[in-house]
């Protein structure tokens, strides 16, 4: 009798057991389409427990951070627990590599490959923003090599062997060359007063006289006095949506190198933003003969995130010769290159960078001296030479 008793209450806690199981797969797989998807939102490439905790979580990710109920779920189990440091970095990325349902795609506006005009003049109105320069004091916590300092957040290995040598890609066929885009083309600047430009949100606009994509124009037209053959993206993948940026950018770039097959270099032209303990924005600057410049930062990715990146070094041996080669003319024009477990879509070449170019409080003519003086020193980095 009570052997049956037990076998009874073995079977009901069976049964809740496997109730329990299939009521969560249910929840889990609920967003996926297909058997396929469904299968792959259990075990995605991520790692399990960061797969469970996003489906756990409906995939939410919020730029702010964590809110109260998922570190509520994440305290609560000690298997999401064990991966909440992997999952954190992959909240706090910028809806890099993003899963989020793409918007239908914004017409690409390519630019002539050849752009014409010559560069205009820079007045370097003061805008009224705290200026900065920010440059390494110490030498430790970097990887170095030469002239240039790696700040290595990613979860790989890496030395100062990795950054040295010769890197993969380089100059080709004739044909486009460069690719320049903007995931987040809408980033703008401060302008000085009487320079405003109607803004969408914080420091972003739409209209391209002002924001990021005027920085690419600016780069691909120092590169075309090289005799560099440039293609560039003026469409803004964060705009009218910012989540799911970096996988409509990703359409686009893969569709060029399909139409291009002669380019062999990517620039994802962005622009950072920096602020004090208080909460004030400030601009970074590097005082240059021409004028005082934006400060730039190149910003790496990596396998970390569990995304395939097998070739991640040959973009950071690339960005640390960019690096070298600017830093030898204009000591104080960069700051250190940033590796991040996010790939920012850098898997599709291995001479792909992002490259920020100044802050939010930076005037966009600060921004547009940097960016001359960052497209000098990448031809130059890659043995061109300024024709006529």
């Amino acid at each position: 009798m009570k052997r049956t008793a037990r076998r009874d209450l073995t079977r009901r806690i069976g049964s809740l057991v496997l109730a329990a199981a299939v009521v969560w797969v249910v929840f889990a797989t609920a967003g996926g389409a297909t058997l396929g998807g469904a299968l792959s939102a259990l075990a995605g490439g991520e790692g399990l427990p960061v797969a469970l905790l996003r489906l756990q979580l409906g995939d939410s990710r919020q730029p702010e951070g964590w809110d109260a109920a998922t570190g509520l779920v994440i305290s609560q189990s000690p298997l999401l627990l064990g991966s909440r440091q992997e999952v954190l970095s992959l909240q706090s990325q910028d809806d890099t590599d993003g899963q989020e349902e793409a918007l239908p795609q914004q017409p690409i506006r390519e630019t002539p490959e050849e752009p014409e005009g010559e560069l205009g003049d820079l007045t370097f109105a003061d805008n009224g923003v705290t200026a900065r320069t920010l440059v390494p004091t110490t030498t430790e916590g970097y990887v170095i090599s030469g002239l240039a300092y790696v700040n290595n957040y990613s979860n790989n290995a890496l030395t100062a062997e990795d950054l040295s040598g010769p890197f993969d890609a380089a100059l080709g066929a004739e044909g486009p060359q460069v690719l320049i885009v903007h995931t987040h083309g809408s980033e703008a600047y401060t302008m000085p007063p009487g320079q405003e430009y109607q803004a969408t949100s914080e420091y972003r606009t739409t209209d391209t006289d002002y924001n990021v994509v005027r920085v690419g124009d600016e780069i691909a037209a120092v590169l075309a006095l090289y005799g560099i053959s440039v293609v560039h993206d003026r469409s803004m993948y964060d705009y009218p949506q910012y989540n799911g940026a970096y996988d409509r950018s990703l359409a686009s770039i893969e569709s060029y190198l399909e139409k291009y097959p002669t380019i062999s270099f990517v620039l994802d032209i962005h622009r950072d933003a920096i602020s004090d303990s208080e909460g004030n924005p400030y601009k970074v600057i590097s005082q240059e003969p021409e004028g005082t410049a934006a400060q730039l930062t190149l910003v790496m990715g990596s396998d970390g995130s569990g995304l395939a990146h097998e070739s991640w070094k040959e973009n950071v041996k690339l960005a640390a010769a960019v690096q070298n080669t600017i830093l030898a003319e204009h000591p104080t024009l960069m700051r250190p290159i940033t590796l991040r477990n996010s790939r920012y879509n850098q898997h599709c070449t291995t001479g792909s960078l992002l490259v920020e170019v100044g802050a939010a409080g930076n005037s966009l003519d600060e921004a547009l001296l940097a960016a001359r003086l960052f497209a000098k020193g990448f031809a130059e980095t890659l043995g061109a030479r300024m024709e006529g």
